[in-house]
């Protein structure tokens, strides 16, 4: 039996998904549902049980797992109820951590690329403490996240019990089916898909600093499939543990994310570049760009989605559809 936090959400659900694609039913989803239809990304799916967040350690008690995926948190980087996201994110997780331990299982979680901050620092995942206490992160939710990866590592570098494999991986610019529930937080390409079809103007940033051309800002954009695959290969792969980046290791514009979408859409780019509030002029990330190197050193060899690809399949088999729900 598996258990998979926020698996009603986006990453999460894609999990389970690829799980039953697997013939995998035994898979025990913590979540909650909420009333914005985030039940939809469940509904193809067939599930052993579903517990509520408040119900979980006492669940877990006396239980056997081949193995916890914890993605649930609260995600959003405006998220401003600290003592929430501390109680989701932090503690929630370190008591998932003491739970694998004790029972000898496999934990594999998601941190963040919000842990960088303004990536001044870079975007290396080398992950020894003293690396790891230069980061600075700008918002409460990287902030929850950096704190427990922290906390874990520093348990490794004391030789403290762990369980027999650890995992955390941070996610860069995922994008995919399933995310319509998130609102602000869904990527530009679910958040604009019915402007460009319906032929409206797409509105990205102009630029603000010298050198970069309007909607030239970069992000590490990847496919959700290509996240669901490294999670599958640590599953398939337990000697291996660490801190892992989750990106495509090459940044790419919005310009290229955008026009990608009308692409898919068969239909020539209609952008707009308008200005950019000043009220998060001189805090907007212009680049960045996942390092890939532990991963690759850990023996991962699988590939990632170029953005064309990505967005094609996104437009075309789930967008584009009457029900865009994997």
């Amino acid at each position: 039996m598996l258990l998979v936090t926020g698996g009603a959400g986006f990453i999460g659900s894609n999990m389970v998904a690829s799980l039953n694609e697997a013939g995998r039913t035994d898979i025990v989803v913590n979540d909650l549902l909420g009333s914005d239809g985030k039940w939809r990304n469940l509904q193809k799916r067939q599930i052993a049980d579903f517990i509520p967040p408040a119900d979980l350690m006492r669940w877990l008690d006396g239980r056997k797992l081949d193995a916890v995926i914890h993605l649930g948190a609260i995600s959003a980087t405006t998220a401003r109820d600290g003592d929430a996201v501390m109680e989701n994110n932090f503690r929630l997780s370190l008591n998932l951590l003491d739970w694998c331990t004790d029972n000898k299982t496999p934990f594999v979680y998601a941190s963040s690329a919000a842990t960088y901050g303004n990536g001044e620092q870079g975007f290396s995942d080398d992950w020894k403490l003293p690396e790891l206490r230069k980061l600075k992160p700008m918002n409460l939710y990287g902030w929850s996240k950096h704190l427990f990866d922290l906390a874990l590592v520093d348990r490794v570098a004391r030789k403290q019990k762990l369980p027999p494999q650890w995992a955390g991986l941070k996610f860069f610019n995922v994008f995919g089916p399933n995310e319509y529930h998130k609102g602000d937080m869904m990527s530009l390409v679910a958040k604009r898909f019915d402007d460009a079809k319906s032929g409206k103007v797409v509105q990205l940033f102009k630029s603000h600093r010298p050198g970069i051309a309007d909607g030239d800002q970069r992000r590490d954009f990847i496919f959700v499939d290509d996240t669901i695959a490294v999670m599958r290969w640590l599953m398939e792969t337990p000697k291996v543990s660490g801190l892992f980046n989750v990106g495509t290791g090459k940044a790419r514009s919005f310009r290229d994310l955008v026009t990608s979408m009308f692409n898919a859409l068969g239909a020539p780019p209609n952008i707009e570049y308008v200005p950019m509030p000043e009220s998060i002029r001189d805090s907007y990330q212009y680049f960045t760009e996942s390092s890939v190197d532990n991963l690759r050193r850990a023996g991962y060899n699988g590939g990632f989605t170029s953005i064309e690809d990505g967005v094609k399949r996104y437009v075309t088999s789930f967008l584009a559809q009457p029900d865009p729900y994997r």
